[in-house]
């Protein structure tokens, strides 16, 4: 699977585009309850200038304060550099050697984990910025579309009550969604308390809306595979993430013994991880978070899936500007399944961005516009912003 870049000027002809600075902005809702896995209520944006005048923007899911220090830091010696200074003065259009750039100058610090994921954001901020230079969509860079919208699920945390669940799920399918996922606590403490939670969604909503679970990583082989039986009259799309995701050896015993799909994939970040999830752990539905594996690894591990025929996701739980990039990511390949959109009711995750993604009877329609095709909103910006 090819992904376009725009081509270098002749020599002599060099527009001369270079970067001039590599910001990492980290954005969080003043209070919240840090023991919720619920990453809707920060998140890290990056801003990358040029002299041209343009500026790329990029997101990462990650640990924000450690993917800046990781963008920010001085080098400490040839193979163990801070990113900004690596790329400031570089040519911006020159998107997958950068990434081999990045790779390199970090190999004593990173080759995997929050490294790679500073690196996505800036991966992104890179095919934003090429796409407004060229005035076209990230989605026509990589290669083109394949759809100009794709069926998207509301995805949500589990509430603490039945009847908050409920609410939940009745209000996805009054917004017009077709699909929705929960997760996450207090989903997996006992056999008697999770097929009531799930029975609850799935009399609100009816047989004709899917449902997805997340189980937020909580068992062992053994009692996913009995807690998944107990489960399967209520006819879910997916159980996600049922194990830790070093478990590659539960993750074969589970996805071979039920028959309902195992999707998994969110905690990777590297093209190796993704194969060994896939051909180990045997895995469904591939999940895949661009803010933390990049747009040009995300093509590349798509179309690993495609060659095992396996269909991918996105994961996205923080805000529109990741939501637009996944988008464009899963306009740009064949085997792309649904859409996960975060509804949590995060005035960050809801509003950073302008246009909001727009949806239209349950399908989420791929931005047009150059670049990414959305904008951090700098009011937004600025009253989230950490100042320390």
């Amino acid at each position: 699977m090819s992904i376009t870049q725009p081509a270098p000027s002749p020599e002599g002809t060099d527009s001369g585009v270079r970067i001039t600075d590599v910001e990492a902005l980290y954005l969080r809702l003043p209070d919240f309850d840090e023991a919720r896995t619920d990453s809707s209520r920060d998140a890290l944006v990056i801003r990358i200038s040029t002299d041209a005048g343009v500026t790329g923007y990029g997101e990462v899911d990650s640990s924000p304060l450690v993917v800046k220090a990781i963008v920010e830091s001085p080098a400490s010696h040839t193979i163990a550099r801070g990113l900004r200074e690596l790329l400031i003065g570089r040519d911006p259009r020159d998107v997958r050697r950068l990434w081999h750039d990045m790779y390199e100058a970090t190999l004593y610090v990173g080759r995997t984990g929050v490294v790679i994921h500073a690196m996505a954001g800036i991966d992104i901020a890179l095919w934003d910025l090429n796409g407004k230079l060229l005035g076209q969509p990230v989605h026509t860079l990589l290669g083109g579309a394949h759809r100009t919208e794709i069926r998207a699920y509301a995805s949500n945390m589990f509430q603490f009550s039945l009847e908050a669940n409920a609410e939940r799920a009745l209000a996805a399918v009054e917004a017009g969604f077709t699909a929705m996922k929960f997760g996450w606590e207090p989903f997996g403490a006992d056999a008697a308390t999770d097929v009531k939670i799930v029975k609850t969604i799935r009399d609100a909503i009816g047989p004709d809306v899917d449902l997805a679970i997340d189980a937020g990583l909580v068992w062992d082989a053994k009692t996913a595979i009995q807690r998944i039986k107990l489960l399967e009259p209520f006819d879910l799309l997916w159980m996600e993430e049922p194990l830790h995701p070093d478990d590659l050896r539960g993750y074969k015993r589970v996805s071979e013994a039920v028959d309902l799909p195992i999707a998994a994939g969110e905690e990777e970040c590297t093209r190796d991880g993704f194969r060994r999830l896939m051909d180990e752990g045997r895995i469904d539905v591939v999940q895949i978070d661009v803010t933390r594996v990049g747009l040009t690894q995300a093509i590349q591990i798509a179309g690993d899936a495609a060659q095992r025929g396996l269909p991918v996701a996105n994961h996205t739980f923080t805000t529109d500007l990741n939501a637009a990039a996944s988008l464009h990511f899963l306009a740009a390949v064949p085997n792309a399944l649904i859409c996960e959109y975060c509804v949590e009711p995060s005035e960050l995750s809801r509003h950073l961005v302008q246009p909001s993604i727009e949806m239209v009877d349950g399908m989420a329609q791929i931005p047009q516009g150059p670049g990414l095709g959305v904008e951090p909103d700098p009011e937004v910006m600025d009253r989230f912003l950490w100042r320390g």
